[in-house]
């Protein structure tokens, strides 16, 4: 081992033990090269690595301080299986790309951290957020597309928002995203629901809603629907476009899983939006990770000036470090090949689920897709609370599908299956315990 290395190791533990804790200011590099018996060369190496580490920090003519004594730690792997769980894995995202990415996006852009952006988001982002819309057959103008605070605050701003249509009503599938039910519970929004399977929805009772109901918009996710994991057939995205035009009701289209789509003739609803009737939203929490927080909505232009007033008064502009950084990380070509990688992971988990699915639980209703996550319907006599408890004793974790339905909703005995946080080994022998648990008579009322 070199000199410098030795001298990194022992100042690195005990940074990590404690004896030089956050804050700490290190020994001068003069007492440090008395210390270690080497040149002040040595141990500025050893201080530079330290440095690029983001464990202690410079303050010139001041000296060298502790940053933070805490490290990252590679997650330990436990025997559960986790079908619970639907945000991706952390070791399937190149972080090391992205931190480039956020460290160039603070040296380049100093100053614009230093004053408020705009309600729209970063320029350069939305020029690079174009090109990527493009290759979802997402065709729009650089005014129709907003940069939020991931796609959340799009669901928060449009609910609460006046649209032209001057309804009030919201319309979203059942079951439907959980956290976007929450919201419409929190605020206290007039919604209502119409039932959604793995077969899809009765068109004929959507035609009735529009006609007989004060609708504003109806919310969906077209493919790869949460939980549910199915998705609409074009001749099902024909109908809900021409019903949208024929009784005024706008639709916001939840995308959030089109960087998985394996089939490139399955277009999101807004390629075939002749009436811009279609709200387009895209996140990037299930290809990259939640804590980005930066979503795209592509909006209608009649709807424009009032999204933006209520986004000045939200937050005037998304966090601008992590615009820059997926602003680099698109421009140079990272995002691509790493999309590819990660896709990769999950089809091949989605595949598992899917052909686990067929040979141990063919007798339950259950989605067709191939994705990260699809689900089964249970007989009515299965006690859900007393199954999803037994599978917990076991170590298979599952979720309850309460959150997603709408409180005076009828709720279906859906079981979420959630690949994410499976490794591919495991999927099957989850899906195994599961049809198992499913002959216990204690499961039953």
């Amino acid at each position: 081992m070199l000199k410098y290395e030795s001298i990194y190791q022992s100042l690195f533990q005990q940074i990590q033990t404690g004896v030089l804790p956050s804050g700490a200011k290190l020994p001068s590099i003069r007492n440090l090269s008395q210390q270690y018996s080497c040149s002040k060369s040595t141990i500025l190496a050893a201080l530079e690595r330290l440095e690029e580490q983001h464990i202690i920090y410079v303050l010139p003519k001041s000296g060298y301080y502790v940053v933070e004594n805490q490290v990252f730690k590679t997650p330990s792997f436990t025997d559960s299986i986790d079908f619970a769980t639907s945000s991706p894995t952390w070791h399937a995202f190149p972080y090391k790309d992205f931190q480039h990415c956020i460290n160039k996006a603070i040296d380049t852009y100093q100053e614009d951290l230093f004053r408020y952006g705009t309600p729209k988001g970063l320029p350069l982002l939305i020029t690079e957020a174009k090109k990527l819309l493009e290759s979802y057959q997402v065709f729009t103008h650089f005014e129709q597309i907003f940069i939020t605070s991931g796609v959340q605050q799009a669901l928060s701003l449009l609910s609460i928002m006046p649209f032209p249509n001057n309804r009030s009503t919201i319309l979203v599938e059942q079951p439907s995203y959980h956290l976007y039910m929450d919201l419409l519970k929190t605020y206290g929004l007039p919604a209502v629901g119409i039932q959604r399977t793995a077969k899809g929805i009765d068109l004929n009772k959507l035609e009735q809603i529009f006609q007989e109901k004060d609708i504003k918009f109806f919310y969906t996710m077209p493919r790869f629907h949460n939980p549910l994991g199915s998705s609409y057939s074009k001749k099902e995205k024909a109908a809900i476009l021409q019903l949208a035009d024929k009784y005024n009701v706008f639709i916001i289209e939840d995308d959030y899983l089109a960087d998985f789509e394996y089939n490139p003739k399955n277009d999101p609803l807004f390629a075939k939006d002749l009436h811009e009737k279609v709200i387009y939203l895209k996140s990037f929490s299930k290809i990259m990770f939640p804590g980005l927080r930066v979503g795209l909505a592509v909006l209608p232009h009649t709807i424009i000036n009032t999204f933006q007033k209520f986004k000045m008064t939200a937050d005037i502009d998304s966090s601008m470090i992590s615009q820059a950084a997926l602003y680099l990380y698109l421009k140079n070509g990272m995002f691509e090949r790493n999309k590819m990688r990660v896709s990769n992971i999950y089809h091949a988990r989605a595949k598992i689920l899917h052909q686990s699915i067929q040979d141990h639980l063919s007798m339950y209703e259950s989605s067709s897709e191939m994705v990260m996550h699809g689900h089964i319907v249970l007989p009515k006599q299965v006690n859900m609370k007393s199954f999803i408890h037994h599978l917990h004793e076991k170590d298979v974790y599952l979720d309850s599908v309460e959150r997603n339905y709408l409180d005076d909703f009828y709720h279906e005995r859906i079981l979420k299956l959630n690949v994410s946080h499976v490794a591919d080994h495991r999927i099957e022998e989850g899906i195994k315990g599961i049809a198992s648990e499913l002959k216990n008579p204690q499961n039953y009322f």
